[in-house]
């Protein structure tokens, strides 16, 4: 999974990246893949990026700007849902357009998993993938998920109703 992988380094997110993160929220073309449906001002980002413990045993999530080997912004990678007790995760990740095709999907996810084994010794990720996005259900299954089920009407995207993928990684 991880040979021949461009270069990514994921970190915490800082106040720079207020313009970015507004440009990923606020981009309607992902709300259907997941939980947002509104508009995030620049004020409810900001709020966030101040208060955002970065501690997942706090906030039962983390999210980490995704960085090219130049050191642009090129994503977000999130873990949520996260459940101490069961030992896993929800993974999300969101590249921007520009730096999509290079690869950095499946090197962010790579890193991913390495932290969810080695450092939060997690037994699982999971995701739930819309069936139709080719391209993201590929990403997975490149990384090592599999496909556990098929989730009929998961998806809304203000019109239609899509079919998911809950795709799982055990670690």
């Amino acid at each position: 999974m991880t040979h021949n992988l461009p270069f990514v380094h994921l970190r915490a997110i800082e106040p720079e990246d207020l313009d970015a993160l507004y440009a990923i929220e606020n981009d309607m073309s992902q709300w259907n893949v997941g939980l947002t449906s509104v508009p995030y001002s620049r004020y409810t980002l900001y709020d966030y990026i101040a208060n955002a413990k970065n501690d997942i045993y706090t906030d039962r999530q983390v999210r980490m700007m995704i960085e090219d080997e130049g050191g642009g912004m090129a994503g977000i990678v999130d873990l949520i849902n996260f459940d101490p007790k069961h030992l896993r995760a929800e993974v999300g990740i969101v590249v921007r357009n520009e730096y999509r095709g290079r690869g950095l999907a499946q090197a962010t996810m790579a890193k991913v998993c390495d932290y969810a084994l080695h450092v939060l010794h997690l037994h699982q990720l999971y995701a739930y993938v819309d069936k139709a996005n080719g391209r993201s259900v590929k990403l997975f299954e490149r990384c090592g998920f599999t496909r556990a089920s098929e989730l009929k009407d998961w998806l809304y995207d203000g019109k239609k109703f899509h079919d998911a993928l809950l795709m799982q990684l055990f670690l």
